[in-house]
């Protein structure tokens, strides 16, 4: 079948105003927001029921056409970019934007996976409940991309990661049969979750299109610390007091280094030096509960005045209004901008296990200096789930270029010595094309074996996201 006859075809099934297939119609869909993959389509499918979706990938897998699903574009490794093969399809879930339903006596959401994950926050949030997912890129991501990655977050130390927060999906495997398992039972105990396998795996399986999510009760009463710390290992010893004192009210414990602060304050508008002097360290602590803010702000600054006495930080600063408490997040949160602003880095998304952290990061700097002794390491991240982004700058006054030419050798050491303590070299991004050749190289074989059969039972022929993960 020729392309015009294929193109044809889809129009047909889906009707034309869902199939873009001029070039500058085309464009936007072909780039990862970071511009590091470009590939090519031959079409760019825009569905608006499950319906759309099934009838699409029946056709291309009827004549093996590969899809790439595509959602808000905000990941970091490429996985919703096409290859340069040109008779790619790709299949963005934008249209399919809908909330189906809030359940406020069972707490739950179902919506589309168009939909994007600052809105449905905002809607759990005006039903009186909590969305716990959150981000930084919550107002442009779709939240079926956040399935599809098991995204994180800076709420997973109190919720976990995404999910452990789905009770069901709807999804479109590649033959075009439609999963119907849009569940919103706490427990169905009846065999294998066979959504867990579509979460997580970058759209190589099928197309999520909906899912049920938990919700929770909103969790207005806030209170945040920024502590000081000497060193990582202080940083861990922190983490143990707030978690025993605090339990469940522990909502983030977010870790970056002075050199970050340094950053932002070099980078960033309207954020101001937190102490009187710069610290090796910094930790971001936010509590949350329902009710009583008097009391949530006693047992900070109670756990906080233990912390000091015992030498667990260096200095603390607990925010006293709304404002106080933006202004100790902004540091935190300018921190990828910051790096954007500096220029070209190399990015790692890496977990530990949580007690290996201080030595991970002592001897992963040992190593990448080695190589280059003038680099510049920025590490922050979600401390309390283990989760670091170590992420590495250019020696100051060089090139531009300079991290396209290292990156490769700078992030086999840095992977290596996360697999020498049982870490994973993915915490939250996801595999994509970034991480490929090193998941495969990292990963045990046999569960690289069980992947593969997995994928050739359900996508036999091949066309699901082709050059991601596996």
């Amino acid at each position: 079948m020729s392309n015009s006859d294929f193109l044809a075809r889809l129009a047909e099934r889906l009707g034309a105003d869902c199939v873009l297939s001029d070039e500058a119609s085309k464009q936007p869909y072909l780039a990862d927001w970071r511009g590091l993959y470009k590939g090519q389509a031959l079409a760019v499918l825009r569905p608006r029921t499950v319906e759309q979706v099934s009838k699409a990938l029946a056709l291309c897998s009827e004549h093996r056409v590969p899809v790439v699903p595509r959602g808000g574009n905000t990941g970091l490794c490429g996985g919703a970019a096409p290859d340069s093969g040109a008779g790619n399809v790709v299949i963005s879930l934008e249209r399919m934007n809908a909330v189906r339903s809030i359940d406020t006596t069972a707490n739950t959401l179902v919506a589309e996976a168009g939909c994007i994950l600052g809105n449905l926050r905002r809607a759990a949030q005006q039903a009186g409940r909590l969305l716990p997912l959150s981000l930084a890129a919550e107002d442009s991501c779709q939240i079926g991309g956040n399935l599809a990655t098991n995204a994180g977050g800076v709420n997973v130390v109190r919720y976990g990661m995404t999910r452990e927060l789905v009770l069901g999906i709807e999804a479109v495997l590649p033959g075009g049969e439609i999963f119907n398992g849009l569940r919103t039972l706490r427990k169905d105990n009846t065999g294998y979750d066979l959504k867990q396998l579509l979460i997580g795996s970058e759209g190589t399986l099928g197309i999520i299109t909906a899912a049920a999510l938990r919700l929770y009760p909103r969790a207005d009463v806030r209170a945040v610390v920024l502590a000081a710390v000497d060193s990582p290992a202080q940083a861990l010893a922190l983490y143990e007091l707030l978690f025993a004192q605090c339990g469940p009210r522990l909502q983030a414990y977010e870790f970056f280094t002075g050199d970050c602060v340094d950053l932002v304050l070099a980078h960033a508008e309207g954020v101001q030096e937190p102490f009187a002097q710069r610290h090796p360290g910094y930790v971001l602590v936010e509590l949350a509960d329902t009710a009583d803010e008097a009391a949530l702000s006693a047992l900070l600054e109670d756990v906080i005045g233990q912390a000091l006495e015992r030498e667990l930080c260096q200095d603390a600063a607990v925010s006293a209004s709304l404002a106080q408490l933006q202004a100790l997040w902004k540091l935190r949160e300018e921190i990828s901008e910051a790096q954007r602003a500096d220029g070209p880095h190399i990015k790692h998304d890496v977990s530990l296990p949580i007690e290996h952290i201080p030595a991970f990061m002592v001897s992963a700097e040992r190593r990448i200096r080695a190589l280059h002794a003038d680099i510049r390491p920025y590490v922050f991240g979600h401390f309390g789930d283990g989760n670091l982004h170590y992420n590495l700058s250019r020696p100051a006054g060089a090139p531009s270029d300079w991290a396209a030419r290292h990156g490769e050798a700078l992030t086999a050491e840095v992977l290596d010595e996360v697999a020498r303590y049982g870490g994973s070299i993915s915490a939250e991004h996801g595999i994509g094309q970034l991480k490929r050749e090193y998941f495969l190289k990292h990963k045990d074989p046999l569960e690289l074996k069980l992947m593969r059969q997995i994928k050739a039972l359900l996508d036999p022929a091949g066309i699901m996201n082709p050059g991601k993960l596996l």
